[in-house]
């Protein structure tokens, strides 16, 4: 099995969930990229590495969950995905450190203006043309205590059979990720 795991906003491949998967999903290989800031550039990249790599599941976290939903045709869960960036973005506006360390070694990216307008363009329409197949594919995995994002009754209203919770916050802890997303995955696998 193959997972593609999709990182959050100033986290990169490196992330901690990505380890986490390894280990929970073992001998299954984890692809687990440094996402542009740029939506421009993220989402055809990603769409590369799906025809490319042909994962299994994708798995994506906050912006990773929102660039996981865009990604049609493929089985996947939404961890605290975040359907709204360009509000958060506004907030981060100018420079800003990478949390995790990235593979090309930079520490800082920026946000602007054109950025935010970017990722509002790309929010537009993102639950069109859902057909049952993509229902189907998609589940979304949502902490009861969030503290950034609440995506839960939104992702329901498309969603409505493909909605869990779990209790923790909005970034999961492995004893969280070990007890229900390996689950989850398990019953839709």
């Amino acid at each position: 099995m193959k997972i593609l795991f999709i990182h959050g906003l100033a986290s990169s491949g490196a992330y901690k969930t990505a380890e986490s998967l390894r280990i929970l999903f073992r001998p299954c290989e984890v692809v687990a990229p440094d996402v542009p800031i740029d939506p421009t550039e993220a989402l055809p990249m990603l769409r590369s590495i799906c025809m490319e790599e042909e994962p299994d599941l994708i798995v994506g976290l906050s912006l990773g969950g929102f660039w996981a939903q865009k990604l049609r045709g493929y089985r996947k869960v939404c961890i605290n995905p975040d359907f709204h960036p360009s509000a958060r973005l506004h907030t981060r506006m100018g420079e800003n450190t990478w949390l995790s360390p990235r593979r090309d070694g930079s520490t800082t990216f920026t946000i602007t203006p054109a950025i935010c307008k970017g990722y509002a363009e790309v929010e537009q329409g993102q639950f069109d043309g859902l057909t049952d197949d993509e229902r189907a594919l998609t589940d979304g995995l949502f902490a009861d205590h969030d503290e950034l994002v609440n995506g839960y009754d939104e992702f329901a209203l498309y969603y409505p059979d493909s909605a869990h919770r779990y209790p923790g916050q909005h970034l999961p802890i492995f004893p969280e990720l070990r007890d229900y997303l390996v689950p989850l995955v398990n019953k839709i696998l």
